[in-house]
């Protein structure tokens, strides 16, 4: 875990998400939840040495950033479009993946459920606890309902997925040039930390390198169309994976994530 302002701690090790919190007079306001339930527990252990958890913000509607909920108290706040994540989300499927990759897990889960967001936004949200101020503000990029949530008296913006610090992005459900007009965003608030969804802490000086992560992503995909390629053509050869490494644990996701990063700029592009 990371101290990364007076009051803001950090943890970018656990597999799925970056998670954090921010420590009030009124309490502890979370950002995000750990993918994996023995990730979770061990969080919600070190969370609780910090106080109580009034609120649980969720960020995006993946569920690396929302299944952890179960295990911890406090009102969640998430986009409306995360909700209807949330709702979407199979248990069963979950008890699959975690057979797969942290069978160690399965007994957390046995009575399992999704924990749904209790209060919703749309564009804009701000949230006062103690003398602290979160705004919540919604930023389409990764996906349509993504959350940067400011903290303006620490200098500190949780970006979600719309920052991916220095390792591979996942962009299968991206509005690509949305994308590019948030990150000016970001890069407009008076922060002195990013938070990224995935990957290493950052300044705001690294959002012209994740910038330029994404445009060559929509060159490469638009000039694979210009040139007449299939959809599988291009998921053949259109592959920056040499630009970054793939998160510690998501390894042998690398040609699952580059099929279907072309896939989807391949329709955003070709319309």
């Amino acid at each position: 875990m990371q101290k990364i302002a007076e009051n803001v701690f950090v943890e970018t090790e656990f597999r799925g998400c970056n998670v954090g919190f921010v420590v009030t007079e009124a309490g502890v306001v979370m950002i995000d939840t750990p993918y994996i339930p023995r990730d979770a527990v061990k969080w919600r252990d070190e969370v609780a040495k910090h106080g109580t958890v009034r609120y649980l913000i969720n960020t995006e509607p993946h569920g690396d950033h929302f299944t952890g909920n179960y295990f911890f108290e406090g009102t969640i706040i998430a986009h409306e479009g995360t909700r209807q994540a949330v709702l979407d989300a199979s248990v069963e499927q979950l008890k699959e993946y975690l057979k797969q990759i942290d069978p160690e897990s399965l007994d957390l889960v046995d009575k399992f459920n999704y924990r749904l967001p209790t209060i919703t936004l749309s564009q804009r949200l701000t949230l006062y606890l103690g003398s602290h101020t979160f705004q919540l503000i919604n930023l389409p990029g990764h996906t349509e309902f993504q959350l940067a949530v400011y903290i303006p008296e620490e200098s500190v913006v949780f970006t979600s997925d719309n920052v991916f610090g220095r390792v591979q992005a996942w962009l299968h459900q991206a509005l690509p040039y949305e994308w590019l007009e948030s990150l000016k965003k970001i890069e407009g608030m008076e922060a002195k930390t990013l938070v990224p969804g995935h990957g290493q802490i950052c300044g705001r000086n690294y959002i012209p390198e994740m910038s330029a992560f994404i445009q060559s992503w929509i060159d490469a995909v638009k000039a694979a169309i210009d040139k007449g390629m299939t959809l599988e053509e291009a998921q053949d050869k259109v592959s920056l994976l040499d630009r970054y490494p793939m998160q510690a644990g998501a390894e042998a996701r690398a040609n699952m994530l580059q099929r279907m990063n072309v896939a989807r700029l391949y329709e955003v592009l070709k319309k």
